[in-house]
C-alpha cells in the first residue's frame, strides 16, 4: 500500500494500535502452566473486542487467531495444549484488518525469565537497525543490508527465506518480498508513502526456515534458536513512521 491520503493514514494508525496493544498485552499475560491456545484465545477476545479480524485466519485459514511459536518453532506457530515452561522462547505475531486496513507485528521474548536475553535484545535491535534504513528514495536492500552487517558483527545467521513485506490493504502485498539479509540483486527504490513491515529472524546459526508436516509451522535449518520482531511502517521523505506502537 502507498498511503496518499491522510485518512488512509489514520486507518493505518488505527490497526496498527489495535495490533501492537494485543500483543503486548499477550506478553505480559503469558506464563509457565499456560497452553498456547490460553494465550490465542487472549489474543482472539482483544481483537474482537476492537473490532479488529485476525488476518491469518481470515486470509490463509490459519487455525489461530494469532501466531505462537516455541523454542525450536522460529515462525508460524499454531496455537494448542503445548504448555509453555519458564525459560522457553516465545515469538508472538499478530496481524489484523480493521475497515480495510491490514497492520502486522511480532516480538519474541524469555519466558519467566531472571535476566534479560541477549539474543531478544540483539533481535529488537537488528529490526530497529532495519527501520533507520526505510525512508522514500532510499534503496530497500539497504534494510537487508544493514541487518546483515550487524548479524555479522555479532556472530548471528538470518533467515534467508523469511523476508519482510509489503502491507496494507491485504496482509501480504507489494513489494512481496524485501530481504532482510544482504541482496545486491534488489535494485528498488522506496517510494513515498509506502507501508512495509520490517522483520529479521536474528538466528544462533540457523540459515532457512522449513515447513513441519502440519503445512503451517515453521523451524530453523540447521536447527537454532531464533527470534523475530516486526513492526509495520510508512515510508516519510525524513523516515520511517512507525504504526504499530502500543497505546
Amino acid at each position: 500500500m502507498t498511503i496518499t491520503q491522510e485518512r488512509e493514514l489514520d486507518g493505518m494508525r488505527v490497526i496498527g494500535r489495535i495490533v501492537a496493544n494485543t500483543l503486548q498485552a499477550m506478553i505480559r499475560a503469558a506464563e509457565p502452566g499456560m497452553t498456547t491456545c490460553e494465550l490465542d484465545d487472549l489474543g482472539r477476545r482483544l481483537l474482537d473486542q476492537a473490532g479488529a479480524v485476525p488476518a491469518p485466519e481470515a486470509t490463509y485459514g490459519f487455525p489461530g487467531a494469532t501466531c505462537i511459536s516455541v523454542n525450536e518453532e522460529i515462525a508460524h506457530g499454531i496455537p494448542g495444549d503445548r504448555l509453555l515452561r519458564a525459560g522457553d522462547l516465545v515469538n508472538i505475531d499478530v496481524s489484523a484488518s480493521k475497515d480495510g486496513y491490514f497492520a502486522d507485528t511480532g516480538a519474541s521474548f524469555r519466558l519467566a525469565a531472571a535476566q534479560p536475553d541477549r539474543l531478544c535484545k540483539d533481535g529488537r535491535r537488528a529490526m530497529q537497525i532495519g527501520i533507520a534504513q526505510v525512508a522514500a528514495g532510499k534503496p530497500l536492500a539497504g534494510i537487508g543490508a544493514a541487518i546483515g552487517r550487524f548479524a555479522e558483527k555479532r556472530g548471528y545467521t538470518l533467515i534467508r527465506n523469511l523476508a519482510s513485506h509489503g502491507v496494507g490493504r491485504s496482509l501480504h502485498e507489494y513489494p512481496q518480498e524485501i530481504a532482510t539479509w544482504p541482496n545486491r540483486g534488489d535494485r528498488r527504490r522506496i517510494t513515498k508513502g509506502l507501508v512495509l513491515t520490517v522483520e529479521p529472524f536474528l538466528s544462533r546459526g540457523g540459515r532457512m526456515a522449513d515447513e513441519a508436516p502440519d503445512g503451517w509451522t515453521l523451524h530453523s535449518v540447521p536447527p537454532a534458536e531464533t527470534v523475530q520482531f516486526e513492526h509495520t511502517v510508512v515510508a516519510t521523505p525524513r523516515g520511517a513512521m512507525v504504526l504499530t506502537l502500543p497505546g
